[in-house]
């Protein structure tokens, strides 16, 4: 097993574009031939954009792009550039008149960082397109990872800077992948050493509160916490697989989650993951889920690990020196 680029996932485009006065971003993933999708939403606060097409019972079973975004529900509106964008290029669901292009989406909330007036739309959108023919599979503060922070428990002033992150494997012929805005109310932790790497801090912004034990003893506030989470992210392979085997496999995906973010799927999160194939080889649906699993775990630590301070948000890196 060899580590390869995000981008080098057969039939697969990465694209991002971001506003820094914001912060936030959008990045898309594009099938233009189409790919069996699938999706697992485990958050208690999703927001997302086509989910029940990927239901096996129904009609549509390609699709052409997932697109991640800040902006809470208002980032939603970058799909609508994306398939602007993909019209264009006469990619899509033929319906005789026009091909309408599938584009699922899910957003993260990151409005409470900078100006929240500043949010994914459908020129963003349509520009995070025109970054993917260049196919550059950039980390940290780029695309939906632009605003995302991490260790929210304790308020802003005490969390840290999260981000995207993109890891890929390649086993023979077969290729996964998995790209990740990485924007948790939770703890990031690496699963090589069990230990936080980024997370709510303590007062002397050195350490780390421990989100979890916090959460524990705070057992019966019923605090709201909504402001500021939700980890999104897109699987893709080049294997072939039906949309009831991509569901599977996104469920599987989930795994990865679990590892790295404690707590993960918390009701304050939106946590999804989106399953991408392009049905180039063959593939065993268990292997490919466990391959999901780890490149979403390693995705995730990447994208702490490639991040940048911004607007006092500390990062992985400053506490690395």
């Amino acid at each position: 097993m060899k580590e390869i680029s995000f981008s080098d996932i057969e039939g697969i485009k990465i694209g991002n574009f971001q506003d820094l006065n914001g912060p936030t971003g959008c990045t898309v993933v594009i099938c233009e031939e189409g790919a069996s999708a699938g999706v697992d939403v485990r958050g208690g606060s999703p927001g997302t954009r086509e989910t029940d097409l990927l239901d096996p019972v129904n009609l549509v079973d390609k699709i052409h792009a997932v697109t991640l975004a800040g902006g809470s529900a208002f980032g939603l509106d970058a799909a609508s550039g994306v398939m602007e964008y993909l019209e264009k290029k006469s990619v899509g669901f033929d319906v005789t008149v026009t091909k309408v292009p599938i584009v699922c989406s899910a957003v993260l909330f990151d409005l409470a960082i900078g100006d929240y007036r500043i949010r994914p739309d459908k020129l963003m959108g349509y520009k995070a397109c025109e970054n993917a023919e260049l196919n550059e599979c950039k980390e940290g503060n780029v695309g939906a990872g632009t605003g995302a922070t991490v260790g929210k428990v304790l308020g802003s002033e005490y969390s840290m800077k999260g981000g995207l992150g993109c890891y890929a494997v390649q086993v023979g012929e077969l290729q996964v992948g998995a790209c990740i805005a990485v924007n948790c109310l939770g703890d990031v932790i690496d699963p090589l050493t069990g230990k936080i790497i980024a997370g709510a801090l303590k007062e002397d912004k050195k350490t780390f509160a421990n989100t979890e034990e916090i959460m524990i003893s705070r057992y019966s506030e019923k605090k709201n916490l909504f402001s500021g989470n939700t980890t999104i992210g897109v699987v893709a392979t080049n294997g072939k697989f039906t949309k009831s085997e991509m569901n599977k496999i996104a469920s599987m995906a989930h795994n990865g989650y679990a590892r790295t973010m404690r707590p993960a799927h918390s009701m304050f999160d939106g946590d999804t993951i989106f399953t991408m194939a392009t049905g180039k080889i063959e593939a065993d649906i268990s292997v490919v889920g466990l391959l999901a699993a780890r490149v979403v775990e390693q995705a995730v630590v990447r994208a702490v690990k490639s991040a940048e301070s911004i607007l006092g948000y500390k990062a992985y890196k400053d506490l690395a020196k």
